[in-house]
């Protein structure tokens, strides 16, 4: 399993950037226009359409098209975990359709003082057995510019 960590330092409060990265309205503005990111449909663990606040069991239908090469591809995330208290945060979402073999996504977000520690782990594979095992390490190249990019607009947008 690869895996790939970036952090940030907003000067934000956790109350705020944990609001903002708990919506589908988060992911949206966070995803870069390069993706072309389609989210098709958002339900709440109780099935309930585009909740408020995508809560453990909420579940995201989206599709993207990098850079729009090739057709669209599929993505279909759960959220499997989900804490919050007055110093950290942290939610995590699983791809259960998509072109990983494997994809968990746990978002940290930790307090210090009036800012906050954003951090991103991704552990995932690509598909194709032992061939997507030794690509995984240069994924680096596409997740780099991505959480470049929603690091930096989580800042433009929060500070």
């Amino acid at each position: 399993m690869s895996v790939y960590e970036r952090s940030v330092r907003v000067d934000a409060p956790l109350a705020d950037v944990w609001e903002f990265h708990s919506t589908g309205d988060g992911l949206e503005a966070l995803t870069p226009d390069w993706m072309n990111l389609v989210i098709e449909e958002s339900r709440g663990p109780d099935g309930e359409p585009d909740p408020d606040v995508l809560t453990e069991g909420s579940v995201i239908v989206s599709s993207v098209r990098p850079l729009g090469v090739g057709p669209r591809q599929a993505w279909t995330s759960e959220i499997v975990a989900r804490e919050e208290s007055d110093e950290h945060a942290m939610f995590r979402d699983h791809m259960t359709e998509g072109p990983f073999a494997h994809w968990l996504h746990t978002h940290r977000f930790v307090a210090e003082g009036d800012a906050t520690l954003v951090h991103d782990r991704i552990e995932y594979q690509f598909p194709g057995g032992p061939l997507g095992k030794a690509i995984g390490p240069f994924a680096y190249v596409g997740f780099e510019p991505m959480f470049r990019y929603r690091h930096r607009t989580t800042r433009q947008l929060l500070e």
